[in-house]
């Protein structure tokens, strides 16, 4: 049994990951300064601004939760733009990022997935995409001190990889994070394309991002690869057609525009990690 390390279990995205690792046969630890609402796997409470913690947890130090660590996934961060100070987002996100990427190496883990962020696309898309459906080709477009943070776990990543080239670190660029209970919300989305307007209308079911973690865990490949989480619709009722007409009417349509398919492609992840989300908001709301 393979043994996982996750930080930030207990949020919103971590809880779902949790119970996706647990489901699939990973021993699982989740670290994490709070207690999940439903004790899954064992917790610990490390603080991740602290190296000197976060090695002994990845290290397998931790009484009556020894090592070895196979993988770790890092959740962990202030999860969006505009909750704190800029500065505080910068502090907490990109040096706890460090830390475990650092450690992971230390301890000699070279199998690595983190949280990146849909935001280094260019959110919340004041200055339009260059097309659409947005994906991975173009250099990111980081537009707060949030998502400079995540192009820096990025860039981490990529050197930590050059590095090491045994070592595999895979970054989500998940999208807005959904539970179920969220759903009920999105029919009114339709009355304003404007209200969502600043992630392409895009979504992430909290068990479609859990199952692109175990599918980036159990990635063949190596080095750094980036890769765009999102469902595989968007939040509205109208078409992409009508929505791109009216909101962003000079951006050019790359390919084809499906009628509510995402314009967050998850081309790339499909193809790499076989992902493949089996949820949509339409099957609830």
């Amino acid at each position: 049994m393979a043994k996982v390390l996750v930080t930030g279990g207990s949020g919103k995205l971590g809880r779902a990951v949790l119970k996706d690792l647990v489901a699939n046969g990973y021993e699982v630890l989740n670290i994490d300064q709070t207690l999940p609402r439903e004790p899954v796997c064992p917790t610990v409470r490390i603080d991740l601004s602290d190296y000197g913690q976060v090695l002994e947890a990845l290290l397998g130090g931790v009484d009556e939760h020894q090592g070895p660590v196979d993988a770790v996934v890092h959740l962990a961060a202030i999860p969006a733009p505009g909750q704190f100070a800029n500065s505080r987002t910068f502090k907490n996100n990109v040096p706890s990022s460090y830390n475990v990427f650092e450690a992971a190496r230390q301890a000699g883990i070279r199998n690595v997935v983190f949280a990146s962020s849909e935001t280094v696309l260019g959110l919340p898309f004041e200055t339009p995409p260059p097309y659409a459906p947005v994906d991975e080709e173009y250099f990111p477009r980081p537009e707060t001190a949030y998502a400079l943070g995540k192009l820096l776990d990025e860039t981490m990543a990529a050197q930590f990889c050059r590095w090491d080239p045994e070592l595999k670190m895979v970054g989500l660029r998940f999208s807005n994070v959904m539970d179920v209970e969220d759903y009920k919300a999105f029919p009114s989305f339709d009355a304003d394309a404007n209200l969502r307007k600043w992630n392409l209308w895009g979504y992430i079911d909290a068990r479609d991002g859990a199952q692109a973690v175990r599918r980036g865990i159990e990635a063949e490949f190596k080095g750094f690869e980036a890769f765009i989480i999102a469902n595989a619709d968007t939040v509205m009722s109208r078409s992409n057609a009508s929505l791109m007409a009216e909101i962003f009417p000079k951006v050019p349509i790359k390919g084809s525009l499906s009628p509510n398919g995402t314009l967050l492609s998850i081309n790339k992840a499909k193809r790499m990690l076989d992902y493949n989300p089996q949820h949509s908001w339409r099957n609830h709301a």
